[in-house]
């Protein structure tokens, strides 16, 4: 059942890898070029720039601009390190994450440069997805590259989700919440987007660049208020806040701004599509399928909880037909100790500890990017013998959790998923399938 589990895994990130979303949404005919089904004339525009940012950025460039051809002028690409592709037209810039650095501020200093010569007469296509709020790296005047870096690894541990966290970055920046729009305007301007965000809020999902910002300074006060970061914040970046709490500097542009009126965005991938091209191998491989949520959020506990009520309620229908219960979205987790691991290993680890007993049921936990926190796993997979195994091995699964060492745990005790970097990212998914169960 963990073979099945994992290519049931495997089939989700498939419907949503980057070339295929491209080929479907932008196609050529000659001078027309057609973008989610809107026509662009091609002889309209004196210039075609392409931008791009995120884990899938390299494989949708590429993808576009082989559409576009020599019709594009230029542009600039920003992804994590091994996501890079051949480019023909466009420069790309490989950088760190979910940590931002040097090369990351270079890159986006260049697709702010090239933002910048954008034109009334001009069309820029933007290509968006997970990854890009740390990869569109930039500091403001009086901040440094080490406050930046501190304050993104404060975010990320304090269990903050990732509306809060970019609530904070959008704040904290000049090309993020719609401030990459202000750049481009009066340019026209279309983004393609694959969504790493619950709800696939626009003004979230790689916070925001070329979206009207629905937060405000007092919502990102708020955030460092909630998780007690006062006193472990860079202090540059506390005072920026808080000058911008009492109107000293400018809020980030809003929805109703009129630089947005020239500027079209769109999802075409998200983790609802991955959940179904799951279904669709599960329902291939003889399960009875349900599509549960694509909107897990929250602590990993409260997100377990609700998985294993659901196996319960949904166990009666495991009779003579397995079952595939399919669950998606982006669990949070405070990290304590100084172990290795991500959000998926740990709810893994954690539901193993409830599942120990019972049999028939296999639960798979991983990110569709492939890399679940700063590890080369995707995620883990358990049943009720992980923890037997565990134990055999004198491995405590307890002491793992408290140290936020789930990497580790699996590395001894086996269930790791490795699937090597996917180049895109709809967040996580959450497979559960349970054997038909015996004739009394």
């Amino acid at each position: 059942m963990r073979k099945k589990a994992e290519e049931i895994f495997l089939a989700g990130v498939e419907s949503v890898l980057p070339e295929k979303l491209i080929q479907r949404q932008i196609k050529r005919n000659d001078d027309i070029l057609q973008i989610t089904g809107k026509s662009y004339p091609l002889s309209r525009f004196r210039h075609i720039y392409v931008l791009a940012a995120g884990k899938a950025a390299a494989l949708m460039a590429k993808e576009t601009e082989q559409i576009l051809g020599d019709k594009t002028t230029g542009g600039h690409v920003v992804t994590k390190y091994g996501h890079e592709t051949n480019l023909k037209y466009l420069k790309l810039t490989e950088a760190g994450h979910p940590i931002p650095d040097a090369e990351g501020v270079k890159g986006t200093r260049k697709m702010l440069d090239i933002a910048r010569q954008a034109g009334e007469e001009d069309l820029v296509v933007c290509l968006i997805s997970g990854g890009a709020s740390a990869l569109m790296a930039d500091f403001l005047e009086g901040t440094t590259l080490d406050d930046l870096r501190h304050a993104n690894e404060l975010l990320v541990k304090c269990g903050a989700d990732i509306t809060e966290i970019n609530a904070v970055r959008k704040h904290l920046s000049n090309v993020k919440g719609g401030q990459l729009a202000k750049t481009l305007y009066p340019a026209t301007t279309v983004c393609l987007i694959l969504s790493d965000v619950t709800g696939d809020r626009l003004d979230v999902i790689a916070s925001g660049p070329t979206f009207g910002d629905t937060s405000t300074f007092a919502d990102a006060w708020a955030v460092i208020e909630k998780y007690s970061l006062e006193n472990s914040f860079p202090s540059p970046m506390l005072n920026h806040l808080k000058k911008g709490l009492t109107g000293l500097i400018p809020e980030t542009p809003k929805p109703d701004d009129a630089i947005f009126r020239n500027v079209q965005n769109y999802i075409i991938g998200n983790n609802l599509l991955a959940l179904e091209g799951a279904s669709r191998k599960a329902h291939e491989l003889g399960f009875k399928t349900y599509i549960i949520t694509d909107k897990l959020k929250g602590d990993y506990t409260n997100v377990a909880d609700f998985i294993l009520k659901t196996i319960e309620n949904y166990q009666q229908a495991a009779g003579k037909k397995p079952v595939c219960l399919l669950f998606g979205g982006e669990p949070t987790v405070k990290v304590s100790g100084n172990g290795s691991g991500g959000r998926n290993q740990h709810l893994a680890l954690y539901l193993s500890t409830k599942i120990d007993h019972k049999k028939h049921i296999t639960i798979l936990c991983a990110g569709t990017d492939g890399t679940d926190g700063p590890t080369d796993a995707a995620g883990a997979v358990v049943d009720n013998e992980t923890i037997v195994t565990a134990v055999k091995k004198n491995i405590d699964p307890r002491l793992f959790l408290q140290n936020s060492d789930s990497y580790h745990f699996f590395q001894q005790a086996g269930g790791h998923i490795i699937t090597g970097n996917t180049r895109t990212n709809v967040m996580d998914m959450v497979v559960v399938v349970m054997e038909a169960l015996p004739l009394p």
